[in-house]
């Protein structure tokens, strides 16, 4: 059996710019893996993807404060580098890790955020308003940063994923977004980093999402109108035991814009909280 593959990590541009430049030279594809670590098996599919295109792949690990509103779990949101770093050397896949600092990404000065409407309009911009933004303004100052020729997002955050992907494309940027699909629990609980906060009986409750939004896809497909299936998968979510439901919402899979009918293809989005704790997840209808 061969030994775990040693990364490296560059943690400032200059480094990371001189790693990427030297593969591009020898003719390497570069794929980034954009991560805020705490890395599972849903990142380990993202690198997997990356490395079927590319041949370097660079994760990025940096939790974005940008994203994070003052109320939100910035402090307690999970860090364990030498874990991720273990993690992604035991797969072999990855070539470098990215980690930069707060004030490598922001320093005293930095005056730029960058704003995104079309896909980011709703959903969680309603109950998260900053968010999209920071990740817009982060996402692109990585690609400027890695110069990439692909990057892997996956689908379980899949608003974000669109967003991603109105944003390379209204901005001309060179290179190819990626969506992957959904890695999930054997109960289907998409796996996220955040589920390490719930406790047993919390996590119970958790598993009863995915179970709501499979249920709703099929009332939706048998004929039940969308409002009706969105309201009757808000109520099933309390009545499982989530204690604040923001959303369900079926709408058009490639705009996310709202729709009356299933006339083409759509997705169903869902947000919920367990206690402080709150998790989304999505599925085609």
């Amino acid at each position: 059996m061969s030994s775990p593959k040693k990364l490296e990590t560059a943690s400032n541009t200059v480094e990371l710019r001189l790693r990427v430049r030297l593969w591009r030279n020898k003719g390497d594809r570069v794929a980034l893996v954009p991560t805020m670590g705490a890395l599972h098996e849903g990142h380990l599919a993202l690198v997997r993807t990356a490395k079927a295109k590319a041949e370097r792949v660079v994760v990025s690990i940096f939790v974005n404060p940008a994203q994070f509103a003052p109320h939100e779990d910035f402090g307690r949101y999970p860090r364990d580098m030498a874990k991720d770093r273990a993690m992604l050397e035991q797969q072999g896949e990855a070539d470098l890790i990215y980690a930069p600092d707060a004030r490598e990404m922001y320093p005293r000065d930095f005056a730029t955020r960058v704003a995104v409407e079309g896909p980011a309009i709703g959903l969680e911009s309603d109950f998260r308003p900053h968010f999209f933004s920071g990740v817009a303004t982060v996402v692109t100052k990585l690609f400027i940063q890695c110069a990439p020729h692909f990057a892997t997002f996956g689908e379980k955050d899949y608003q974000q994923l669109l967003v991603v992907k109105r944003l390379v494309k209204d901005l001309d940027l060179p290179l190819e977004i990626i969506g992957v699909p959904t890695i999930r629990e054997p109960d289907g609980l998409a796996l996220s980093s955040r589920n390490a906060y719930l406790n047993a009986e919390q996590r119970n409750i958790a598993a009863q999402l995915n179970r709501v939004l499979r249920a709703t896809t099929e009332r939706a497909k048998a004929g039940t109108s969308i409002p009706q299936a969105e309201s009757e998968a808000a109520a099933a979510l309390l009545t499982a035991g989530f204690d604040r439901v923001d959303y369900v919402a079926l709408r058009d899979a490639e705009t996310l814009a709202p729709v009356n009918a299933l006339e083409k293809p759509a997705r169903v989005l869902a947000a919920a909280r367990i206690g402080a704790i709150r998790l989304i997840d999505n599925m085609n209808v």
